[in-house]
């Protein structure tokens, strides 16, 4: 969900290119540097250009939530740890901004998330004890549909597979325990105790503090140009410093595309990058939104599937629909203004559904999925480049995996024995 998906960009796509194999250079630390300030006497116009060699074991491009948590656990294995990121940590660009996301145990688009959905929920929680800072609230999740809908016979693949706990409720009792829904009789609820939401950027902020307590470096308003693959490791050029490294992270999110097409122009990887919209409206009755009286929920319906969340602090009740209008959009280029059709789409599951939250629309938001066909992730090394790791896209489900997804790149990184599975993540199925 919007944008449960989590790497941002750290790269110009216009200046991206991949340059030719060279002989590694082999330096320890950081080995020089070397300025020149050129300025015309008695003017205040200049060229000031700089170039930087340092020396890192991982270089992550990208510091959205994937990023973010990637360098955290490098930088927390004792790995000599660059974060590099285009903007500022939380930005509103990619998929890792919009307040919260949700978390769910039982899991609709496949039972063999459950495994990585329960480490994540250990890692939040390790998270919040090491930085001391509240990132997810548990409310219980309800998830709504027909019982034949994709969303139902997933969750329930899911829950028997696992043996997770849940009720399974009929439409007029999930009504009974949570009053603000108005459901057609055929439809049924799964109820699961361990839903609830994360605070999307307090999370993105609390990692990288993390990751500096344990030595990593960050550098932001810094643009990556280009990554040189070669035998022991990578050389990056940024607009601002030429960086050797053991290994690369790439998790830009929306902008993967400009760098598997360049780095393997025969990979077929028909990743789509689409335009999401979040809304937050203010109930004119707040008092069946209120957290501890209204859980997370997911909605299938004719509409597609809504989800949202209870009550937030300004008293307005966040919706919107996952995968919104399916639109295929440019990072660079995509229209980030919300129009009524925009608001139209998410408050059509209101009108049926959810009248007492159908009030005034107190903002809206836009954000990115980059979407593989088969909605599964991306999490691989690069064929014929191992020191080169793509970390994500998640198909816009992918922020509340962001801590176990941090240990997965980083055993990649280190060509640690994997604890995690991850074949169905792999590259190769594109090939």
């Amino acid at each position: 969900m919007c944008g449960e998906e989590g790497p941002d960009a750290s790269y110009d796509r216009d200046m991206l290119r991949v340059l030719p194999q060279t002989v590694p250079q082999r330096v320890a630390g950081e080995i020089g540097r070397f300025d020149v300030d050129s300025r015309r006497t008695g003017s205040l116009v200049g060229t000031i250009l700089r170039a930087e060699m340092s020396r890192f074991d991982v270089v992550v491009c990208g510091l959205g939530a994937m990023g973010s948590a990637a360098l955290r656990e490098l930088s927390h294995r004792g790995l000599r740890a660059l974060g590099i990121e285009r903007f500022t940590p939380g930005h509103d660009r990619g998929s890792s901004h919009g307040a919260t996301r949700v978390i769910r145990l039982g899991y609709f688009e496949h039972p063999s998330y459950v495994p990585l959905l329960r480490r994540a929920y250990e890692l939040w929680q390790m998270l919040e004890e090491l930085s001391g800072k509240k990132l997810l609230q548990i409310t219980g999740i309800a998830e709504i549909g027909p019982r034949e809908g994709s969303l139902i016979k997933g969750v329930l693949a899911s829950v028997k597979a696992h043996s997770l706990r849940h009720d399974l409720l009929s439409a007029e009792e999930l009504m009974r325990r949570f009053p603000a829904f108005r459901l057609p009789p055929q439809y049924t609820a799964v109820v699961q105790p361990d839903g609830g939401f994360l605070a999307a950027e307090p999370s993105i902020h609390a990692m990288l503090d993390l990751a500096k307590n344990t030595g990593a470096e960050i550098r932001t308003g810094e643009t990556v140009r280009t990554i040189e693959p070669h035998s022991t490791g990578v050389r990056i050029m940024t607009d601002q410093a030429r960086i050797d490294a053991g290994a690369a992270v790439i998790a830009v999110g929306p902008w993967i595309n400009s760098w598997l097409n360049s780095m393997l122009p025969d990979l077929r990887a028909p990743l789509r990058v689409t335009r999401q919209v979040m809304a937050w409206f203010a109930p004119g009755n707040p008092e069946p939104f209120q957290l501890g009286r209204f859980p997370v929920f997911l909605l299938e319906s004719q509409h597609g599937i809504h989800y949202g969340f209870p009550l937030d602090g300004d008293g307005n009740v966040k919706i919107a629909k996952h995968h919104h209008r399916d639109e295929t959009v440019g990072p660079e280029t995509c229209d980030r203004t919300i129009s009524a059709d925009d608001e139209n789409v998410i408050r059509a599951a209101l009108v049926d559904y959810l009248p007492g939250a159908n009030g005034r629309l107190a903002a809206a938001a836009s954000c990115l999925y980059t979407v593989a066909p088969d909605g599964d992730f991306v999490i691989d090394s690069l064929p014929g480049h191992p020191h080169v790791v793509i970390a994500s896209p998640c198909s816009g489900h992918g922020f509340k995996f962001a801590p176990v997804i941090g240990e997965i790149l980083a055993d990649l990184v280190t060509k640690s024995a994997p604890r995690h599975e991850i074949g169905r993540f792999s590259l190769q199925r594109f090939a």
